[in-house]
Parts: structure tokens; C-alpha cells; sequence
């Protein structure tokens, strides 16, 4: 690809220069070709020369400092590049021409300040970085973003793309999302948020991307509640799609048509978005569907919708947040038919709609249950024991916020789950008595976090981890704080390939949790630092006047 500018090669017996090139048409070449592909006369090498050989052997010797990088091949670089981080990469680039070169062409991913002014760099960004497939679009709210012009000069230079990420990049309008869809026909990956477009400009993407895979739609500006809004899809793109995600969308049924004609969609998920989804759901469900991942949060459905979800039968992933109006009933339909379901996650927000019942059902049919996250919903021993018995695969657990988890029921936990690996209690009535319990049962338990929970103190935490010396305990006794956090929120949730159950309950609400000893604790420690400021001031004041007063004597 690209020379050395700093380096110069050894030279031959003849007195030419072997060019940089040369010697990486060769290494690369030896590097590609397997043993077996050659013939007897590609065997056939020359014989030595030993002239020639103590001539290479000599230039070696009299330069103090080799620079072997020069000798790697230009893709062993991009390789050590691709395995840095973005700065690293950017300062790479700096050492020297061939250096720039390499890195430039090896570049995969691509992040941009989509402000307006990008418009005349976007010739020479993309001259430098002709391979890039994956790009992203970013603009500050408070500034003016690339317009139609600029996204389709990146449409017209780009032609590698494959995925792309547009986030507040409000001067874009339908017609530029048209003439962007056009040209970049092999996209498979698209995430929209805060955008203007609307309507015609997703349906222009969905007729033209006849290979979309993933689509992400947040907060798009172009759709309002009240409006006119034509329908959305399904497009092309409806048999190609298998994730589709919208998030606060105030009129997000106006994409009923792309999840009803989506015949291989795989994952559903959606976040706050108004309207009612029953009935969608149900038509949904009636035509069969191969779905194997759903999330619902803050959304209305009830117990007709998660009806209508019972209908896939390869769900193995259900998340329902927030959802006060589904039940036990709703739950005990999918358990039914849903068998094969591994990862169950449910907030009840404390409405006490779904327990004991529900989650029974869940333990005598759906026996290959491995990870369980309940928040806000009040199991007793009764269901943990069906769970415990009834699923041997359980190995991560995580109860949030419930009032009836004691000590009884970890002792029940400890003493049934034996493929338990990872352990979450957070703002449950729980003290040392069940972590005594915890060292004594789950033999398979690697983690177990305690956060929250004011009955556990640290000499209890210290006991558990003496006993059982492989065991990580991580115990955090901070008071119940204040702030409204979901599911969805980015760093929350145990995701799809993380097996940190803790993560999870980092965004529970505090207001979804009862008010305990905890929280009238935080109370008093935030009146005692009030007192401790205001006496602060007094003794503060009264010093100055002490200090006035003593230089006014001294005058």
C-alpha cells in the first residue's frame, strides 16, 4: 500500500534498491500462500548466494538501530491498529506517511461531529478512510447540524457502508433521507434519534435498504401525536429485518405495519411509546411469529397483549418494565406456551399484579429458566422453591425492592439453587442471618452482591467471604437514593452477553421501592448536614466579628 518515508531498504549486490514495496509484495504473498498450493516448480528456489547474503548480513550489522517495522507487511499493521484504541490510532497516524496511509485505509468505524461545517472536509475525510462500513453521525443539540447535502456527499463517497447512527441531526428532512437510501442500498444497520424526518423518509429507507437487518428509532421529531402520519412499512426491508427497537415515540403505532410484516423478526423492543398496543400485538400473533426476544417498558399492554405474545413459541427472552397493567393471568398464558424461555425480567413498579402465581406457572413450564430478575414484585418461598426445584439451569437471580424478602427465603434460595452462580439482593429486609445461610448452601455461587439491604452489616459480609474464600462479596449499605432511572437506560440491565447481575439494579427507582428505616435515614442525614452548614456559617460569622473586633482594639 503505503512506503516508508523515514527508512531506506538494504540494498542488492547490483547496487539497485529494493524498494519497500518489493519486499512487502513478497512477505504478504509468502503469508497468503499455503504450502499445498504450490507446485514443484514454485519449489524450486535458487541457491544462495553467499556474496549476497553477507552483503544483506553486513547492512545489519553496521546500522545500530534496525527499524524491523519497516519489514511487516502492510496488513500485519492494520492488524496492530485495528487492535488499538481511536486516540491510539490517531496518534499513529502521525509517525509517518506510510503510517497515515495504512491507518487510514484499515479504518473500519468512523465517528463524526455532524455539525454543519463538516460539509466541505467530507471529500477528503472519505478519500483518506475508503474503508469505512460502520459510521456515526453526532451533533451537539445546540448546534446546527449537516443537512441533506451533506448526507448525501457521504452517501455518494461511502459506498462500503453497511451501518449507520444519526443522533440530533435535525436539519435532515425526508427528501435527503430518500436520496441517502438510494445510494446506499446494502445498509443493514440503522439508529435514528432525535432526528426531523418523518414518515416518507423511513418508508424511502425500507423500499430502497432491501438488506436492513436492525432498525433503532428514537425520539423521531417527524412523527407528533395528532398528526397525519401515513403508515410505515413494511418495505423491502420487512424480509430482511430481525431486530426492530422504538423508543419515546409519541406515535409509534404508525410502525404497525413494519412489525406486522416483518416475518423474521427476531427481537422487538418497545420503550415508552404511546398508544395502545394490544390489538397490534394480537394481529401480530395471529399470523405465527419466530420472535425469540421481547422488551416492554413503560408501555400499555395488558394481559390481552401478552396473550397474543404466547403465540411465539421460540421466546426465550422476555423483559416486561413498568407494564402495571399486565398480571398473573398474562403471565401464566406465556409460561404456557412460551417453553423455552431462559431470561425473565419483570419490574411490577409495586402494584402487586404479578407474584406467586405467575411465577409459579413460569417454574413448572418453563423448565430451561436461567436468569431471573424480579423488581418490585413480592415472591415468597412458596414460588422460589417451585423456581429452585423446577429449573436446574437458574444461575443468575436478582430481587429488587421486594418487602417479602427475608432471611426465610435466602435460606430457601441457599438451599435449593445449586447451579446458582450470581446473587443480587437489593433493598430487601434481609440481615446476616440469610448470608449465614449463603455460606453453608448454592455450592456453584461465584458473586453475590448486597446493596441496600440495612439488616446486613460489614462483620456479616466479612463471615461470608471468610467462609467461602472463592466467593466475591460485594456489599454496598448506602442509603435508598432519590432518582427515577428504567430498564432501558444506558449501563442498566443485565444485557444479552453480560452475566453481571449487579448491573441490573443499579437503576431502580427509589421511589419504586417502600419507605424503610433506610430512607428515613437518608432523611436525617440530609437534616443533620443542613444543621452542620448552618453552624458552619454561625461559627464562621462569629470568627470574622471576633477578628473585627480585636483589630479595632489594637487601633
Amino acid at each position: 500500500m503505503g512506503q516508508s518515508a523515514s527508512t531506506a531498504g538494504p540494498t542488492r549486490r547490483d547496487g539497485n534498491s529494493l524498494s519497500h514495496s518489493h519486499r512487502m509484495r513478497a512477505r504478504s504473498t509468502a503469508a497468503v500462500i499455503s504450502p499445498a498450493s504450490l507446485s514443484e516448480e514454485d519449489l524450486d528456489f535458487p541457491a544462495p548466494d553467499p556474496d549476497t547474503d553477507h552483503d544483506h548480513d553486513s547492512d545489519r550489522d553496521r546500522d545500530p538501530d534496525p527499524d524491523y517495522i519497516s519489514y511487516l507487511p502492510d496488513e500485519c499493521l492494520a492488524c496492530v491498529f485495528q487492535s488499538l484504541t481511536s486516540g491510539d490510532r490517531k496518534r499513529c497516524s502521525l509517525v509517518c506517511r506510510r503510517w497515515l496511509l495504512v491507518e487510514g485505509q484499515s479504518r473500519i468505524r468512523l465517528s463524526l461531529d455532524a455539525r454543519s461545517d463538516l460539509l466541505p472536509s467530507i471529500p477528503s475525510l472519505f478519500s483518506r478512510f475508503d474503508s469505512v462500513s460502520k459510521l456515526a453521525l453526532k451533533c451537539d443539540r445546540r448546534s446546527p447540524s449537516i443537512g441533506d447535502d451533506a448526507l448525501v456527499l457521504i452517501s455518494l463517497n461511502c459506498r462500503n457502508l453497511t451501518r449507520l447512527k444519526l443522533r440530533a441531526c435535525r436539519d435532515l428532512t425526508d427528501s435527503g433521507m430518500a436520496a441517502f437510501a438510494k445510494n446506499c442500498k446494502g445498509l443493514k444497520k440503522l439508529s435514528c434519534g432525535s432526528c426531523s424526518f418523518g414518515a416518507a423518509g423511513m418508508n424511502a429507507l425500507l423500499d430502497h435498504c432491501a438488506s436492513l437487518e436492525e432498525l433503532s428509532v428514537k425520539r423521531l421529531r417527524g412523527i407528533v401525536e395528532g398528526a397525519a402520519i401515513e403508515p410505515i412499512g413494511p418495505g423491502k426491508a420487512a424480509s430482511s429485518l430481525k431486530t426492530i427497537c422504538l423508543k419515546e415515540l409519541y406515535n409509534g403505532l404508525c410502525f404497525g405495519p413494519l412489525i406486522i410484516g416483518s416475518k423474521n423478526l427476531k427481537t422487538l423492543k418497545l420503550y415508552r411509546c404511546t398508544g395502545d398496543w394490544d390489538k397490534l400485538l394480537e394481529v401480530f400473533g395471529e399470523r405465527g411469529s419466530c420472535l425469540v426476544e421481547i422488551h416492554f417498558e413503560r408501555l400499555q399492554v395488558s394481559d390481552r397483549g401478552l396473550g397474543a405474545v404466547s403465540n411465539c413459541l421460540e421466546l426465550e427472552i422476555l423483559h416486561l418494565v413498568k407494564t402495571p397493567e399486565c398480571t398473573n393471568a398474562g403471565l401464566v398464558a406465556v409460561a404456557e406456551r412460551c417453553k423455552l424461555l431462559r431470561k425473565l425480567h419483570i419490574d411490577g413498579w409495586k402494584t402487586n399484579r404479578i407474584g406467586d402465581e405467575g411465577l409459579i406457572a413460569v417454574a413448572k413450564r418453563c423448565v430451561n429458566l436461567q436468569e431471573l430478575v424480579l423488581i418490585g414484585v413480592n415472591p415468597t418461598s412458596l414460588s422460589l422453591g417451585q423456581l429452585a426445584a423446577n429449573c436446574p439451569n437458574l444461575e443468575r437471580l436478582a430481587l429488587c425492592g421486594s418487602e417479602t424478602i427475608g432471611d426465610a427465603e435466602i435460606s430457601c434460595i441457599a438451599a435449593k439453587c445449586v447451579a446458582l452462580k450470581k446473587l443480587c439482593i437489593k433493598s430487601c429486609p434481609v440481615s446476616d442471618q440469610g448470608m449465614e445461610a449463603l455460606a453453608g448452601g448454592c455450592p456453584n455461587l461465584v458473586k453475590v452482591k448486597v446493596k441496600k439491604c440495612r439488616g446486613v452489616t460489614n462483620e456479616g459480609a466479612e463471615w461470608l467471604r471468610a467462609s467461602r474464600g472463592s466467593l466475591a462479596v460485594n456489599l454496598d449499605t448506602g442509603v435508598v437514593d432519590h432518582l427515577e432511572a428504567s430498564a432501558s437506560d444506558g449501563g442498566g440491565g443485565i444485557q444479552e452477553n453480560v452475566a453481571e447481575l449487579p448491573a441490573v439494579v443499579n437503576h431502580i427507582a427509589a421511589a419504586d421501592v417502600p419507605p424503610t428505616s433506610a430512607g428515613r435515614s437518608g432523611l436525617s442525614k440530609a437534616r443533620l448536614g443542613l444543621s452542620a452548614g448552618r453552624n458552619l456559617l454561625l461559627c464562621t460569622f462569629r470568627r470574622l466579628s471576633s477578628i473585627n473586633n480585636s483589630s479595632s482594639h489594637s487601633n
